[in-house]
């Protein structure tokens, strides 16, 4: 009976590894997602294709695709996932708790009038729930409310995900986080003027998704030195940049939340050729609003009462 469990989680994590190379098409974006290496990922998609006794994916040198094999068991696989995650939020409602429980997954680095309409929201549906905020990076947030373990979640966008609805909040311009050293007396910065320095970044898993295409443009300017910090302290990459030599992307508003990072040591100043702005958004999965009217009813009060109109 211990084995026939077992062997049952391992399905389900078998499944949850086949939609994420399914939906990435690529090994490595499904294993960055998935917070895993590459080599455990295709063991556990071959030991599923052993068990199914079909190939799932044509994999050569540089695509993935998926086999009509592949094509007719994601649907299958996707609603399998949807309900044995769904099983926490459905035993609460089967269970009529009086003031449910409602978990809302909040990204770091918030800007502050972002921050200031969710304790108001937090206090305004006090009545009606117990909100519980849960940290984490965008991506996994998504995951988090794909999963069914999060109701909602406020994430940096861009979010592409099948079944996951999303409404924007705000948008807020980005610059360049500079050693004030060398640029404290300056108004601005050109994207030339950045070519001989490092960009740093943190690791992947603590950055949206709209990052990939700030790398992109970066390199398209000729800035190619790069340093990637294996850490979520953004404190970090403060210390290295007021160090010189080095440079970061980051929130120009003086009001982020990224503010209380910041020194004497540093500035962040705009980029005069480029201007990247960051969007935040709330996302909640499609299928939770229709069947949970309440659920629906609190999202739309999250929109109105977190938008922020100008930042």
């Amino acid at each position: 009976m211990v084995w026939a469990y077992c062997w049952q989680a391992m399905e389900i994590f078998h499944l949850r590894y086949f939609v994420a190379v399914a939906e990435k098409l690529s090994f490595s974006g499904a294993a960055r997602s998935l917070h895993m290496a590459t080599s455990p990922l295709s063991q556990r998609i071959r030991d599923l294709e052993r068990e199914l006794g079909t190939v799932l994916f044509e994999r050569d040198s540089h695509h993935v695709r998926l086999t009509g094999s592949g094509t007719a068991l994601l649907p299958i696989a996707r609603d399998a996932l949807s309900r044995f995650d769904d099983v926490p939020w459905r035993l609460r409602e089967a269970t009529g708790r009086h003031r449910p429980v409602v978990h809302l997954g909040v990204p770091p680095g918030l800007h502050s009038a972002l921050r200031e309409r969710l304790t108001g929201f937090t206090r305004g549906c006090a009545e009606e729930c117990e909100l519980k905020r849960w940290p984490g990076g965008s991506r996994e947030l998504l995951l988090g409310v794909q999963r069914g373990e999060l109701a909602m979640a406020i994430v940096h966008l861009p979010v592409h995900a099948e079944g996951i609805e999303v409404f924007e909040l705000m948008s807020e311009p980005l610059g360049a986080v500079l050693p004030a050293a060398d640029f404290a007396d300056r108004a601005a910065v050109s994207l030339h003027e950045l070519a001989g320095l490092t960009y740093v970044r943190p690791a992947s898993r603590m950055l949206p998704d709209y990052w990939d295409e700030i790398e992109a443009r970066l390199s398209a300017a000729g800035i190619h030195h790069r340093m990637t910090l294996d850490t979520g302290d953004y404190g970090s990459t403060a210390e290295i940049i007021a160090n010189g030599g080095a440079f970061a992307i980051s929130m120009l508003d003086p009001q982020s939340g990224m503010q209380k990072l910041r020194d004497e040591n540093i500035t962040v100043l705009p980029v005069d050729d480029f201007s990247p702005s960051l969007a935040t958004g709330l996302i909640w999965r499609q299928d939770r609003t229709q069947e949970q009217p309440e659920l629906r009813s609190l999202i739309e009060h999250a929109q109105e009462s977190l938008s922020v109109r100008a930042a």
